[in-house]
């Protein structure tokens, strides 16, 4: 343990947190999502954005992790952890962060994450000058130096980030299913159809159909895929159940998970009755079957 006393205080009051890593995860992946703004843009990447819509991921993240944690509002920095001010700094890239002259000998709380990689780190360190490189830059901000790296006390490191799930799929798919020439229904259609087994967020779907009513969406398209076979499970009902029943994770609050089923015969594995009958996940060589009706 550093015997850093003030910063030992703010480390132990985040680990004391309920599902601290989880919550800073969400955090970064709310941030991102509202910055790309999909519902009105369509957007779901960071190349997409501006140099200053970039920027301001930073302050996104201040201001939502600040909710996040409840935390007040520092005398000289950014927040107040467990009595202590600390600042919080957002980097790209792990190692990037820049430390202005007036948080030089200050708490920092550092985050950073990698949407490709779908990963996110968070660290406090106390940025003083052993721990920081000569500044080169006008504005006189600095980077970490090598002991400042290792001095970093982790809260989270390689944490798991929410999945940005248009990002993650291939050219074709993505491009089947943001055609634009398509309403924004058919463009819902087609992602369930092209994205089975994979947990769906609705920021994903408002992204798809660029309309208010997109969880509305969700609801037609169970309509119109059963002649396929495709059943949409969300989080409530019985959907839970069919959803374990068949294999697959439960969808949390919020999200869905699309996969295509056909009759179950004799002990098939992984099956579940839906509707008073026994279906099963679909695999490529079985024929596509009208889905359930009522689930």
């Amino acid at each position: 343990m550093s015997l850093d006393a003030p910063l030992n205080r703010a480390v132990r009051w985040f680990r004391q947190q309920p599902r601290m890593a989880e919550r800073f995860g969400d955090a970064i992946r709310q941030s991102f999502d509202e910055v790309f703004d999909g519902q009105r843009t369509g957007r779901y990447s960071l190349s997409q954005l501006s140099k200053v819509e970039k920027t301001y991921i930073g302050t996104k993240i201040e201001i939502v992790v600040q909710a996040e944690f409840d935390l007040q509002r520092g005398r000289r920095m950014d927040y107040l952890v467990a009595g202590e001010d600390v600042d919080a700094k957002w980097s790209m890239k792990s190692g990037g962060w820049m430390i202005p002259t007036e948080a030089v000998g200050e708490l920092c709380l550092c985050m950073t994450a990698d949407d490709d990689r779908s990963v996110f780190s968070v660290g406090i360190v106390r940025a003083d000058d052993a721990n920081l490189r000569i500044s080169k830059n006008k504005d006189q901000k600095r980077r970490l130096n090598d002991h400042g790296i290792v001095a970093m006390s982790w809260l989270v490191e390689e944490g798991q980030l929410g999945e940005n799930l248009l990002l993650h799929l291939d050219d074709v798919t993505r491009s089947s299913i943001l055609d634009y020439e398509l309403s924004g229904q058919k463009r819902v259609n087609q992602l369930f159809r092209k994205v089975q087994q994979k947990t769906v967020r609705r920021e994903v779907v408002l992204t798809v159909a660029q309309q208010d009513d997109g969880p509305k969406r969700v609801r037609d398209a169970r309509k119109q895929l059963q002649p396929e076979g495709v059943m949409v499970l969300g989080h409530q009902g019985s959907h839970p159940r069919i959803a374990a029943g068949l294999g697959l994770t439960v969808p949390p609050k919020g999200s869905w998970v699309a996969t295509r089923v056909v009759r179950a015969e004799g002990s098939a594995h992984e099956m579940v009755e839906i509707d008073g009958g026994l279906w099963r996940q679909a695999i490529k060589s079985d024929t596509t079957m009208v889905g359930p009706e009522r689930y």
